[in-house]
This record gives C-alpha cells, structure tokens and sequence, in this order.
C-alpha cells in the first residue's frame, strides 16, 4: 500500500459522502452538488447533508440540500479556502442558513498515514493487540474516544497499554466505512506527556494496514494534542471537512 494508493482511497469515500465524483476534490475551481444518501458513505455521517464543505487544499467540495444550493454557492466563491471554514465569514454562512434550523455539527482536520515513511514507534509500558471479545468490557467513558458505545458493532480492533496489568491508555479504530477505519485514543491523565498515545496509535495503524485497510485519524481544528498525536504518530493532513445540519 503505497500513500498515493491511500489519497485516491480517501478521495473516492469523500466522493461517495458527498455525492460527486472523486476528481471535483482536485479541481481548481469550487463544486456544488446535491447532498443525497448512501449506503457507502461513512457510518455515522448524517445524510443528506444540509451543507457539507470539504476541501484537501485545492478546492472546496461542498455537498447540500436544493434549497440551499444558492446560498452555499454564492458563499463559497466570495471569500478564499481557507477563509470559508472559520469565522467571520462562517458567521455569515451561518445567519444566511438560520431560516432553515442550521447547527454546526463538524468542525474536523482528517489525516492519513504517510506509508512511504511511517516510522515503527514503541512504548516503555506492555502493550496488547485486542479484538472485540477482548473489549466488549471496556465501554467506559474513560475510553469513550476509542471505542463508541452506540456504535459497538462497527469497533474491530484495539490496542491496549499496561502498567503492571492495569489498562492505562486504549486505541481503537472502527469500521467507519468499507476501506477506512478510523482511529481513536484515550490516555488515563496521569500518564499523559509519555508518547504513549502516539505508540500505540502508530502500533494499531500498523495492525490496520496490515489487515489490508486504511487507517485514518480526525480531529477538531483546535485539539492541537490530538493533531500533534496524529503527526508523531505517522498520519499527515489531508483534508478538512464543515458540516451543517439541520437542528
């Protein structure tokens, strides 16, 4: 699996989420398209879209409802990239959306794994592959970033770390959608600031590619922990992504 492999696999789920075609992600120019449900797209998206805006550098790709086609249109080719996804132009965005019951519900960074350099991290505490039978236990708010209760049944691996047999930080990734699993982490507070959470998630990355799929890493723009997490980890930004949805 090489890291141009990954992008095109990243850009044909983006595709599917958004209703376009993976190609509208590389063009210069700003894409409108109609929001529309899909088996394919990622789990726990909530389609259709009010108003979704993605973008991996070049071009917003922004995936809506009808009604709304106008405004979003109008909006996204007033102001540059990277003005679109924050305030105060968002604020605009926003108030022309109000009449329609709009509430920001993703503010995200996504990142994929730099194969063609990913480093082989270790960890000074024991740490332990887990499949779901191995952490069907482990639905506790500590490790609510890892795994995901309403979601149990799309949690497929983990790995876990240990200090004298107690579970002291927890990675897990999630079938999200069919190619891509995504990746979570908790760490006990006590045994932050250790490179714990960037060894075991560079460990169950590893795991993840090695059973043939695509591990990817999501953030909110201001964790800035969990996104220097994903960089000594081994991933590298690829995408942002806005979405919008109905209250």
């Amino acid at each position: 699996m090489r890291s141009e492999e990954i992008l095109t696999a990243a850009l044909e789920q983006s595709a599917v989420d958004s209703n376009c075609s993976a190609a509208d992600f590389n063009s210069v120019t700003n894409i409108v398209v109609i929001s529309k449900p899909n088996d394919g797209a990622r789990k726990y998206l909530e389609l259709p879209f009010l108003c979704d805006l993605t973008s991996y550098g070049s071009n917003i790709v922004a995936s809506v409802s009808a009604e709304v086609f106008d405004i979003v249109s109008e909006y996204i080719g007033k102001y540059p990239i990277e003005q679109c996804f924050a305030p105060p132009a968002l604020d605009e965005l926003m108030a022309a959306l109000k009449p329609f019951g709009a509430n920001r519900c993703y503010m995200s960074e996504y990142f994929l794994p730099v194969v063609d350099s990913f480093p082989v991290l270790s960890c000074k505490y024991e740490t332990k592959l887990l499949t779901p039978t191995d952490f069907e236990s482990l639905y506790l708010p500590e490790w609510s970033h890892a795994l995901c209760k309403n979601r149990r049944q799309l949690d497929m691996l983990a790995v876990g770390a240990y200090d004298n047999g107690k579970l002291i930080a927890l990675a897990g990734c999630s079938a999200d959608c069919d190619a891509m699993w995504q990746i979570g982490i908790d760490v006990l507070p006590e045994y932050r600031r250790q490179g714990i959470a960037s060894a075991i998630t560079n460990l169950l990355a590893r795991e993840t590619m090695n059973r043939g799929k695509i591990p990817f890493y999501c953030c909110a723009w201001a964790n800035i922990k969990s996104a220097k997490n994903a960089l000594r980890s081994g991933f590298s930004p690829a995408w942002v992504q806005l979405t919008i949805n109905k209250e």
